[in-house]
């Protein structure tokens, strides 16, 4: 599973823009070179990024880009959206169909459970931070739970059956 490198750099673009302030701003050459990003990818990601209404554009010389709304307000599954888009949605199955019109699972199908459950929990992370959160470096460490690994349960079955004989 992978995250684009649109949306890393749609997210330090922003991260740059709201370090600087609201209502300030910067030209496209100023964060290509703070970020470390080329000029005509950064301008690409921006126009994504105004259009989607995170950043405004003023045009002359004191001209550049700055915040449209409060990276308070700025949820980043709503930022990841137009930057990338989600990993699982409906129209995936109709994407991934092989040689035939419609995939040959499309009623019976065992994997949709699973990117639907990824997606998901995806979603329910991306959806809980917003931009000041990634500025204030409010992200809580990631704690791995297993609430019940199939596997693990019939290996140590697999091991007591064996031992008792």
């Amino acid at each position: 599973m992978k995250f684009s490198a649109q949306e890393e750099y749609g997210l330090r673009c922003l991260i740059a823009l709201a370090r600087k302030g609201m209502g300030e701003s910067m030209t496209i050459p100023e964060i290509s070179e703070q970020e470390g990003l080329t000029s005509s990818h950064v301008a690409k990601i921006l126009a994504i990024l105004r259009k989607s209404g995170f950043v405004a554009s003023t045009r002359g010389q004191s001209g550049g880009y700055a915040l449209a709304q409060d990276p308070k307000t700025m949820v980043i599954r709503d930022v990841l959206e137009p930057l990338g888009g989600r990993m699982f949605s409906d129209a995936f199955c109709e994407r991934h169909t092989g040689i035939l019109n419609t995939c040959v699972h499309e009623t019976d199908c065992s994997l949709r459970p699973l990117w639907g459950s990824i997606q998901q929990a995806v979603d329910d992370v991306v959806g809980r931070y917003t931009i000041q959160d990634l500025i204030d470096s409010r992200i809580e460490t990631p704690t791995i739970r297993l609430t019940h690994n199939r596997m693990a349960t019939e290996a140590t079955e697999d091991n007591l059956a064996t031992s008792k004989k």
